[in-house]
C-alpha cells in the first residue's frame, strides 16, 4: 500500500524493528515471541502504519493491531495444526526406541566400514519428526556404542549423526521451523519437501566426508566407564560384533510407517496435482495428501503400532509432553507470521522489491542473507529462519521469484556456524566429551557451516534455473 504509506518511512521503521529486534532477543528477558510482537508494532509506528482504522479503497482497511492478528491467524491456519501432529508423532518416536531400530537398520544396510554414513542417514530420517537436540541424545549411545566395538573416533561417528539431525531439522517438513517457513510464503508443503529432501542429501555427504578427517585428527574412543579416552589414531577392528544392543525394540516396519507414509502421501498428491490426474483417483490423492491428513495417518500408525507397548495413559502422557514442547515454536512462527503481515499490509515488500530489482542483486540473496545474519547473533535456527520468511517474504512475493527457492534459502540460512548461542552446539560437544573452545568450534561450527556452503551453492544455482 504504498499509495497510502510513505515507503521511505517504513523502510527506516523496518530498520528500527529489526535493531530493537535484536537487541530484545540478546540483551534483555524478553522471549523472542514477545520481542517479535513489539517488533511488529514497532516498525508499524515508526513507519506510519495507522493504529485506528484507515480506509484506503472499497475493499481494503489499515489498522496495525488488526495485521498483527491477522497474520498471527493466518499462520496458525496454515500450520499449527501440523506442527501439533508432528511433535506428538516425534515424542512417540522417542519413547518408543523406534528411532533406535532405524539406527541399527541402516547400519546393516551400509556395512561394515560406512558407519558415519549409516548414523547421518539415519539422523536425517529420525529429525523430520524428532527435534535435532532430541534426536542426537537419544541415539549418541549407538554412536558411542560402535566407537568402543570398532575402534572408530566418536568425534567422527557423533559428527556424522549431529550432521544427519541438523539438516533435515533445518529443512524438511513436517519439522516445525520450515513448515512455518512454508505457512508465511504460503506455498505447498508436498513442492517445498520435494525440493528440500534433494538439496538435503549433498549436504549430507559433504558433512559425513568432513566427520571421517575429524575422526582421524580426534581420535577418541569411550571406554566402559563412559567416560573418552583420546589415543594415536588407529585404523578400525571389526572383529567384534556389532550385533544390536537392544533385545526390546519394535520391527523395522513399524518403525519406518509412521514418518514413511505421510512423505509419500504428501509427495502422490503433488506428484498427481502436477501431471493433472483428475477424477476420483486425483481427488483422493489430493485429499489425503494434504500435510494435515497426512500427518493425522502418521500419527494414528504410530499410535497403534509403537503405542502398542505403552498403557493408555503412557501414550497420552507421552503425546502431550510433545504437545507442550510444540508451544514455543507455534508461537514462534506465528510471531513471524505477524510481523510479514504488517511488512505485507503496509506495501513496504514490493517498495523494496522495486528498489532491488534496479540493483541487479538476485532478489534470494535477501532471504539468506537475513536467516544467515540472525543465526549468527542469536543462535536459534528457527528464529532465524522465521524471521527471515516474516521480513523476506512479502518482498519476494512482490516479484517474480520463486517463493519456494527463497523459502529454501530461509531455512539454508539458518545451518550457518552453529557456536556458543546455539544448544545444540553445546549438545553435540559436551556428549561427545569435547571441552576445549577451539575444537568445539572446528568439530561442529565448522561442519556446520559446511553444510551452510552446499546449501547456499544450491540456492543460488536454483535461483538461475527456476
Amino acid at each position: 500500500m504504498v499509495g497510502s504509506l510513505n515507503g521511505t518511512q517504513m523502510l527506516i521503521g523496518l530498520a528500527v524493528g529489526i535493531i530493537l529486534l535484536i537487541f530484545l532477543v540478546l540483551k534483555t528477558k524478553i522471549h523472542a515471541f514477545l520481542a517479535m510482537i513489539i517488533c511488529s508494532l514497532v516498525i508499524g509506528i515508526v513507519g506510519g502504519f495507522p493504529v485506528t482504522d484507515l480506509v484506503v479503497d472499497e475493499t481494503t482497511t489499515l489498522n496495525l493491531v488488526t495485521s498483527i492478528k491477522n497474520g498471527f491467524g493466518n499462520t496458525m491456519a496454515s500450520v499449527g495444526i501440523i506442527i501439533g501432529f508432528g511433535v506428538m508423532m516425534g515424542q512417540i518416536f522417542e519413547a518408543s526406541g523406534a528411532a533406535k531400530t532405524m539406527a541399527h537398520t541402516f547400519l546393516k544396510i551400509f556395512g561394515k566400514g560406512r558407519e558415519e554414513a549409516a548414523l547421518a542417514f539415519t539422523g536425517f530420517l529420525v529429525s523430520i519428526p524428532v527435534f535435532c537436540d532430541s534426536g542426537f541424545v537419544i541415539l549418541s549411545p549407538i554412536a558411542k556404542s560402535l566407537s568402543r566395538v570398532t575402534k572408530k573416533s566418536v568425534i567422527g561417528l557423533g559428527v556424522a549423526l549431529a550432521s544427519g539431525l541438523v539438516i533435515t531439522h533445518s529443512l524438511v517438513p513436517p519439522t516445525p521451523g520450515p513448515l512455518g517457513v512454508c505457512g508465511i510464503f504460503g506455498i505447498d508443503v508436498g513442492t517445498f519437501l520435494l525440493f528440500a529432501l534433494v538439496l538435503a542429501l549433498p549436504m549430507a555427504i559433504v558433512c559425513i566426508i568432513y566427520s571421517k578427517t575429524l575422526g582421524k585428527k580426534y581420535y577418541q574412543i569411550p571406554n566402559e566407564d563412559g567416560n573418552f579416552v583420546s589415543l594415536d589414531y588407529q585404523e578400525p577392528d571389526y572383529s567384534q560384533d556389532l550385533a544390536a544392543e537392544d533385545e526390546n525394540l519394535p520391527g523395522v516396519a513399524v518403525s519406518f510407517a509412521p514418518l514413511i507414509v505421510p512423505i509419500l502421501l504428501i509427495l502422490f498428491a503433488t506428484i498427481t496435482s502436477a501431471l493433472g490426474v483428475s477424477g476420483t483417483i486425483g481427488t483422493v490423492c489430493n485429499f489425503i495428501g494434504q500435510p494435515v491428513v497426512a500427518l493425522a495417518v502418521g500419527l494414528v500408525i504410530s499410535i497403534y503400532t509403537l503405542g502398542q507397548v505403552m498403557t493408555r495413559q503412557e501414550a497420552i502422557a507421552e503425546m502431550e509432553k510433545g504437545m507442550a514442547s510444540a508451544g514455543i515454536i507455534l508461537l514462534l512462527t506465528g510471531g513471524g507470521g505477524a510481523l510479514g503481515k504488517v511488512i505485507a499490509d503496509s506495501g513496504l515488500g514490493t517498495y523494496m522489491a522495486n528498489g532491488l530489482a534496479t540493483t541487479g542483486i538476485p532478489i534470494v540473496v535477501l532471504p539468506l542473507f537475513i536467516s544467515t545474519a540472525m543465526r549468527f547473533i542469536q543462535g536459534s535456527g528457527t528464529v532465524a529462519m522465521t524471521t527471515a520468511a516474516s521480513i523476506s517474504a512479502p518482498i519476494i512475493l512482490a516479484t517474480s521469484a520463486n517463493p519456494v527457492i527463497a523459502a529454501i534459502a530461509c531455512c539454508v540460512g539458518s545451518l550457518f556456524f552453529g557456536y556458543f548461542n546455539d544448544s545444540y552446539f553445546w549438545v553435540v560437544n559436551r556428549t561427545l566429551g569435547v571441552s576445549e573452545a577451539k575444537n568445539q568450534i572446528r568439530i561442529w561450527s565448522i561442519t556446520s557451516t559446511l553444510a551452510w556452503a552446499v546449501g547456499v551453492l544450491e540456492v543460488i544455482v536454483l535461483s538461475f534455473i527456476f
